[in-house]
């Protein structure tokens, strides 16, 4: 695909912000704060703005758009369905929705083979906790600091991170442990090893002190995403399936962010030989072209409710237009090898690129991911570890750093002190070669706030 290069038009890019700060209201922001960048068109790698400057994307937007910008067949097939039928309710059968579950059984692993179509990730985790506490009829649902799971009321107090603070009342049934990290270990381990039998055992503690017989469901992150991309060490997923045989507690594997491709696999948990009971998924699924989330559901947990009504849905579940473009995205993912591409730019460009990069600059303290899905871990100190700006706070080292990938024609992911490499899983050589080139830079200038 070439790379665009859009035209100007300054005016047109003023009315559309006039009309943003007017009247839309945004989420996870101060409103008054904020400067939105009004956009005029995207395709593949790259996004544009109304003055003629281009980005490549090294965000996909919100970890994402997995197939790119404006994918020919993923748009003509939305065309195609919207021209036949728009909209139709859950209770219908209708082809493209049983296409696009079939498509997505076919890949998720084990027996995972019914599919309950939500509008996103957040809905779809909702969903999965519902069903697992139905299910064991159970209260408590555990999960780990350093996640992200979403936004809506479960969803928001599962996650780990700072944004669950202004909601959590601590009565929503969730309790939050240590996941492994290596780099930041709460069990002063030393090697992968260690991380993985100590945090095992923190997890059965907490099990053995809550009260197996209240506890659901353990949700986890395959692999992490917002909070850092903490790839898991070897054995400690399987181990959780193990606590969970042992006890009776639901498996979910919440793969909004790292499902379809962006880890190299279909999905995250193919790198661990590892089956949950549930497993979530949204993002990639179509690249966000429409709102689309789901949970695939083992054989087990599907027959609690073959004589039992399950006590959720949504008017907008399967819906045509999304369905029509998770076909067609699955089918060109498939067709085009981009789930391979995502690995091998893993393997021979962003891994090897992203180490090289950390061996000149100190600002850096860790690289850690898999196929399209990076993250570099921003220090001050590389002996102490502390982090370029505090946990849960903004600082004028992020901003800087941020303000000079933008400056330069790259746009990051950034999340507390780290910047998030995540491509699009269709990023060609060239474009990411570029991409790290723009990064050195911007390094550069992290650089001058370590010690």
């Amino acid at each position: 695909m070439s790379t665009p290069h859009p035209a100007a038009d300054p005016a047109a890019g003023a009315a559309v912000k006039a009309a943003d700060r007017a009247h839309v209201f945004h989420s996870w922001s101060a409103q008054g704060l904020i400067d939105p960048l009004a956009v005029a068109g995207a395709e593949g790698s790259w996004f544009w703005d109304y003055d003629g400057n281009r980005y490549l994307d090294f965000s996909s937007q919100l970890v994402n758009t997995n197939i790119g910008h404006q994918h020919p067949k993923v748009v003509a097939a939305i065309q195609e369905q919207a021209a036949r039928l728009c909209t139709i309710a859950p209770g219908f059968a209708v082809d493209v929705r049983s296409e696009a579950a079939r498509l997505i059984a076919e890949r998720t692993p084990g027996d995972l083979d019914k599919i309950f179509f939500t509008n996103g990730g957040a809905e779809a985790v909702e969903n999965a906790v519902r069903m697992a506490r139905l299910h064991t009829g159970r209260p408590k649902v555990l999960s780990a600091y350093r996640s992200y799971h979403g936004a809506t009321a479960a969803a928001i107090n599962l996650t780990g991170d700072p944004r669950r603070w202004p909601s959590d009342t601590a009565s929503a049934g969730v309790v939050h442990f240590w996941a492994p990290f290596l780099y930041r270990s709460p069990f002063h381990s030393d090697s992968e090893q260690q991380e993985c039998e100590r945090a095992l055992s923190h997890l059965e503690d907490t099990i053995a002190f809550e009260g197996p017989a209240t506890i659901a469901a353990i949700v986890l992150e395959t692999v992490p995403g917002t909070a850092g991309i903490m790839v898991p060490p070897p054995g400690y997923l399987p181990g959780v399936r193990e606590i969970c045989d042992r006890y009776g507690i639901v498996f979910v594997l919440d793969e909004v962010m790292a499902g379809f491709g962006r880890t190299g696999r279909w999905f995250a948990a193919d790198h661990f030989g590892v089956v949950p009971d549930l497993l979530t998924f949204a993002k990639g699924v179509n690249s966000g072209y429409v709102p689309l989330g789901g949970v695939a559901i083992s054989a087990e947990i599907a027959a609690t409710f073959d004589e039992r009504p399950y006590p959720g849905g949504l008017t907008y579940s399967g819906h045509p237009l999304a369905c029509a473009s998770a076909v067609a995205t699955i089918n060109a993912m498939a067709e085009e090898g981009i789930v391979e591409n995502a690995a091998r730019i893993g393997e021979q460009v962003l891994g090897p690129g992203l180490r090289e990069l950390a061996e000149r600059h100190p600002s850096i303290g860790e690289v850690r991911g898999l196929g399209a899905f990076w993250a570099l871990e921003l220090v001050r100190d590389r002996a102490t570890r502390e982090p370029l700006v505090p946990y849960a706070a903004a600082g004028e080292a992020m901003t800087a750093f941020t303000a000079a990938c933008k400056k330069n024609g790259l746009w990051p992911f950034v999340n507390m002190n780290r910047t998030h490499v995540v491509p699009p899983c269709t990023i060609t050589e060239e474009e990411a070669k570029e991409g790290l080139v723009i990064l050195d830079a911007a390094l550069a200038v992290a650089d001058a706030y370590t010690v």
